[in-house]
């Protein structure tokens, strides 16, 4: 049987090559998305069609809710989740003079709390199984800061925190806890993100 990764945010950008990797690899791979249904169901179709397993499933990461009912299915399709890539996050650039409470919240809550929530979710199944692991995906702000990124970098430095204290909880249970810390991606992301700390400069 392969082995079953969840990509979240797996419509675009770096989640979208992190599933043809994980295809190429011989995963059964879940395209995770939250608004963009067509392009993650042509990911997954487009995965099948290159022989792999795949499914693309909806779930907005900072509802358990809907996040339980994700891995439910995927507990129901394949009986096993082997790797978790937490990758779905968003951006707002701006100064922090600048930042609206909501702005801040909704960052904190994409990134940080919706990476919390799957990891809280997921590793029930990885301990149960004594077997698993989990990336999650924070960013070179997250260590150095950057202008016109208070709220994206806050959210990225609790990402590490929350990796390492999960890393020393989940070693008992042979789960790996990991953090990848990318720069600036050619991604939607990465393009908005240049774009809005030009503008907050002016």
């Amino acid at each position: 049987m392969n082995r079953v990764v969840i990509i979240t945010g797996a419509s675009r950008g770096l989640g979208a090559r992190l599933a043809q990797y994980f295809s190429d690899a011989q995963f059964s791979v879940v395209v995770n998305y939250n608004k963009n249904k067509t392009k993650a169901e042509e990911i997954a179709q487009r995965l099948r069609e290159n022989g792999s397993d795949a499914i693309a499933i909806k779930a907005d990461v900072s509802k358990p809710c809907e996040v339980n009912a994700m891995v439910d299915m995927v507990l129901a399709s394949w009986g096993r989740i082997d790797v978790l890539i937490n990758n779905a996050g968003m951006v707002n650039d701006n100064l922090l003079i600048k930042t609206s409470d909501d702005s801040w919240k909704e960052i904190i809550t994409t990134n940080l709390s919706g990476t919390f929530i799957c990891m809280r979710v997921v590793t029930e199944v990885m301990a149960k199984q004594h077997n698993g692991h989990i990336i999650n995906i924070s960013s070179i702000s997250g260590v150095h800061g950057q202008k016109s990124q208070s709220s994206y970098a806050a959210s990225k430095a609790g990402i590490l925190g929350l990796t390492m204290s999960a890393a020393k909880e989940l070693g008992e249970y042979n789960v790996r806890v990991n953090a990848v810390l990318p720069g600036y991606l050619l991604t939607d992301m990465g393009a908005s993100a240049v774009k809005a700390m030009n503008a907050a400069k002016e």
